[in-house]
């Protein structure tokens, strides 16, 4: 069977260029590091990198979720730790309200200290985070907390009773806030209500036993009321803890799986230099002979062969 010179030349052609084409690849596989640079490379291979890169890019952003939780935790603890050295100090002022050897201007300097300690409380109750946001305010990070009613005389809470979630893995979220209402008591019934009834009470002078039973009765009132904020406290600084010990098993969990995922994704798609080299080599010392070839026989005609 007879093979024309246009098919001659049109193989040889097909030759050159899937010699060239691999040459190429080569190139870009050596420059880049990478065995896999596109879907042709290896579809299989590819689909799996895909995979795997998606699982990591997620697991970096439950690490920065979790950076963030730890963050705000960490701050809240500082905030709750004074919160909770205050209320102690409260109670202690409290407490001694009750020695019955006391004059009235004795507790009047009683009600004195805790007006310091009301405004030591409220002023972390209305603090600020280092982005500027009020932290026991929910979701209404701007508005201030807690504000004196001028006509009622007490303080109210007028932020937002929402806290914040934060996904920390992919099947946990985490409450990373606090608010006012929530640490400091609701409208009516908070902290500063109590203390302002106790500042009250010692600045209020016994004169017969009726004014001495209403004192006797308020104060072990105060006590108790105080110990139940120190409470609620403690719950939420527990709360912190564990959320805490929980982020640090997550770290080191997340840490695992991202040393997993780049085993898997470098077995898959590194290259192997040495072999990528030797692979150059002979694909040039092929290309370059198949060129030679090519065209010693472009150039054979019937002329030549007469």
């Amino acid at each position: 069977m007879r093979i024309s010179t246009n098919t001659i030349f049109q193989s040889g052609t097909n030759r050159l260029m899937g010699l060239q084409t691999d040459l190429n690849k080569l190139s870009i596989q050596t420059a880049t590091g990478k065995r896999v640079n596109s879907p042709a490379d290896d579809p299989v291979a590819a689909a799996r990198l895909l995979e795997l890169n998606t699982a990591k890019d997620l697991n970096a952003n439950f690490a920065s979720s979790r950076q963030t939780a730890e963050t705000l935790l960490e701050t809240y603890e500082t905030s709750l730790t004074n919160v909770t050295n205050t209320i102690q100090a409260i109670q202690s002022t409290v407490i001694s309200a009750g020695n019955g050897s006391y004059t009235d201007s004795e507790r009047a300097k009683l009600g004195n200290e805790l007006k310091g300690y009301l405004d030591t409380l409220l002023n972390l109750a209305n603090s600020k985070d280092s982005q500027g946001n009020y932290m026991y305010a929910g979701y209404a990070t701007q508005t201030v907390p807690f504000e004196l009613n001028t006509v009622s005389g007490q303080y109210e809470y007028k932020a937002n009773s929402t806290r914040t979630e934060l996904q920390v893995d992919i099947q946990s979220k985490m409450t990373v806030t606090y608010t006012g209402d929530q640490i400091f008591g609701p409208d009516g019934a908070n902290v500063f209500k109590s203390l302002q009834d106790m500042i009250t009470l010692l600045q209020t002078p016994i004169t017969d036993s009726t004014t001495q039973a209403t004192y006797s009765a308020g104060l072990a009132s105060t006590i108790d009321q105080m110990q139940g904020w120190l409470n609620n406290v403690l719950d939420a600084r527990s709360e912190i803890g564990s959320n805490l010990n929980f982020i640090e098993t997550m770290n080191t969990t997340g840490e695992s799986l991202n040393y997993q995922y780049d085993a898997s994704i470098s077995e898959l798609q590194d290259l192997d230099y040495a072999q990528a080299l030797s692979d150059i080599s002979k694909k040039t010392s092929i290309l370059q002979a198949a060129q030679k070839a090519f065209v010693a026989t472009s150039n054979i005609s019937l002329f030549s062969l007469i």
